[in-house]
């Protein structure tokens, strides 16, 4: 069975409010990435079995709205702590508890934990030399071996890092 992870960080947030890291809202820059990455993954039909979010506003609004993007019946947004400032080993704990038979998990969650899982899946010499690899509404789409549950260094393959502003605009009419 062919498996593939996504990692997808929130949109970008306003840092200028005064409210605790774990409260910031999405700007509307950040709202309309999250949609433009959620339309781009419905385009290509690619579609998550199982989305998993950090609780977090930000991630959890990206998350919610790229869900309703993909306008997949009988698919939820997971809530789990783990993907909030826990590091990459939660978020590896948090993929060995996802359902055994999911095809496709979408992760929405926060760097630096997305990024160190990313360069703990696919290794650092196969990843594109730039700074930030995943910048806000960053999707990095990984070929992942076939348990969830037995996920070592270098074990997947990158096959997309795509940012909002790269993906074609949706035809309206």
């Amino acid at each position: 069975m062919n498996r593939e992870l996504c990692l997808l960080r929130h949109g970008k947030a306003d840092r200028n409010l005064a409210t605790d890291d774990f409260d910031r809202p999405l700007k509307k820059r950040g709202k309309s990435a999250a949609q433009h990455i959620g339309e781009g993954l419905h385009h290509l039909h690619i579609m998550p079995d199982w989305i998993v979010s950090s609780p977090a506003k930000r991630a959890l609004t990206t998350a919610n709205i790229v869900h309703k993007a993909l306008a997949v019946e009988d698919l939820n947004v997971v809530q789990d702590q783990r993907l909030y400032q826990e590091g990459f080993e939660s978020l590896k704990t948090v993929l060995s508890e996802c359902p055994i038979d999911a095809r496709r998990i979408l992760l929405v969650g926060h760097n630096p934990d997305l990024e160190d899982l990313l360069i703990f899946l696919v290794g650092a010499a196969h990843l594109p030399d730039i700074d930030k690899l995943l910048p806000t509404a960053g999707l990095a789409r990984l070929k992942m071996p076939d348990d969830w549950s037995q996920l070592h260094a270098g074990c997947a393959k990158l096959l997309s890092i795509t940012y909002p502003k790269l993906l074609p605009e949706e035809d309206t009419e």
